[in-house]
């Protein structure tokens, strides 16, 4: 049997009475999580552009909510809005090892099917889980190399997005393969639109919810797709990797819940920046130390880091600013936080983070990068004006599964980006956190939103 074989059969026969309950309350967490990240987008460029798409490409109502809007569609075209509006703001989870967003791609697909197929909470939640364990092997097979070029979320992204709607389906081991090539097939995403400041973020996590959902949709009505998509000679490790490992799609499975691995997002920034943003804070405030006070911080990093961050010099857009190591840096040092309102009211305004801007850089550190990517190590070197060198270190960043969010701070970061948006009030936000912690017991998921 093929490590696709294991995982497809795997998938199969994954059932509700196999989940902990530990499993369940940190999905229906994460779900949570990316719902917060959804409704923080709204109004917010690009997303009105997703929605006017919509509008002209889809019908006029269907059974599936757009979440931004309070509109219904397809469950086409709401998994495409909801997967582009939970990427925008930067504050999604993250799965270390694989590198993958998980929840930005599987919950908007499952939420839109549940809704159209009319399925209940438990079914969205093991559907949910099967596409996190899923994706998250599937990326963690597609190796460091792949993650240079292109978007893991966007590529392996599909293929998780596809998984939860085929566990919503009822997909059999067969199906599953089936599955696996029609979604592979179409997995894309490129990284080169950090240099630009362009759009392209949203549209692959649009992208890849969506083709998953429609080839599942396909797969249930009897397409077939490429038996060994992952790991044949014309396959994504083929194309996209060079360093891809067989063994990883099967790692553990029904032992190794790899999705209470994933980490929460504290600050509103691509994660390969909280690292060090977490080991300057700490430094800071250790020493007592202002941002007039700092001379230069060097940033010691991995690899993965340098590739992304690395695009982005003077950030041109907000949405930049977030993939600019100096920029979050100087949001820290300068005003403590780097969160949504400090990205909108200063990251490209303000002289004194601009100046710190200046002041950071990023070198690979061999303990750093050796770590990567199954720990994100933060490490920074800070020379003072008066000329002292000061060491900052950090092993769990703020949200990992080690450093996690409680359930009160993920209310309150709920409760921060509805208020950022103005979304939802207070009152609204507190019910649905509320609803969103009962997601098991809900019978349907009609209009739920």
């Amino acid at each position: 049997m093929s490590h696709t074989q294991a995982l497809c059969r795997f998938l199969a026969a994954l059932d509700y009475e196999q989940l902990p309950d530990h499993v369940l309350a940190r999905t229906e967490d994460l779900f949570l999580d990316w719902l917060a990240s959804a409704l923080a987008s709204q109004g917010a460029h690009p997303i009105p552009l997703f929605e006017r798409y919509a509008r002209k490409m889809g019908p006029a109502t269907g059974p599936a909510q757009i979440i931004v809007n309070g509109a219904s569609s397809s469950a086409y075209f709401a998994a495409l809005v909801n997967a582009a509006s939970s990427h925008l703001v930067e504050q999604d989870d993250l799965h270390n090892s694989s590198v993958l967003h998980a929840a930005t791609v599987v919950f908007p697909a499952v939420f839109a099917a549940a809704q159209d197929l009319g399925k209940s909470g438990r079914e969205l939640l093991l559907a949910s889980v099967a596409g996190y364990e899923a994706g998250i092997r599937i990326g963690e097979f597609m190796g460091r190399s792949h993650y240079r070029i292109f978007h893991t979320t966007a590529t392996v992204g599909t293929l998780a997005a596809a998984v939860a709607v085929g566990k919503l389906l009822d997909f059999n081991e067969e199906q599953f393969i089936n599955l696996l090539g029609s979604a592979g097939t179409q997995a894309a995403g490129l990284w080169e639109f950090l240099r630009d400041a362009a759009d392209s973020k949203q549209l692959h996590t649009a992208k890849a919810a969506a083709d998953g959902l429609l080839a599942a949709y396909l797969t249930a009505d009897g397409l077939t797709g490429a038996r060994n998509i992952l790991e044949g000679d014309q396959g994504l490790a083929a194309g996209m990797s060079t360093d891809a490992d067989p063994s990883k799609l099967s790692d553990r499975l029904g032992s190794r819940w790899a999705l209470l691995e994933t980490s929460f997002k504290f600050h509103a920034s691509c994660r390969h920046t909280h690292p060090a943003a977490d080991a300057l804070l700490g430094l800071m405030q250790r020493e007592g130390l202002s941002h007039e006070q700092i001379a230069h911080v060097e940033t010691r990093v991995h690899q993965g880091a340098i590739d992304v961050l690395g695009r982005v010099s003077v950030p041109q857009s907000v949405h930049q600013a977030k993939f600019s190591m100096g920029t979050v840096l100087g949001l820290i040092a300068v005003h403590g936080k780097a969160g949504l309102t400090e990205f909108q009211a200063f990251a490209l305004n303000d002289s004194n983070v601009s100046a710190f801007r200046d002041k950071v850089g990023m070198t690979l550190d061999r303990e750093v990068d050796g770590a990567y990517p199954q720990r994100w190590l933060g490490r920074v070197v800070l020379t003072t004006v008066d000329g002292r060198v000061l060491h900052g270190a950090i092993d769990e960043p703020k949200g990992d599964p080690g450093n996690t969010l409680s359930r009160e701070e993920l209310a309150d970061k709920f409760q921060r980006l509805t208020r950022f948006s103005g979304a939802r009030t207070p009152a609204q936000s507190g019910e649905l956190i509320q609803k969103v912690w009962d997601l098991r017991n809900a019978v349907s998921l009609d209009h739920w939103l």
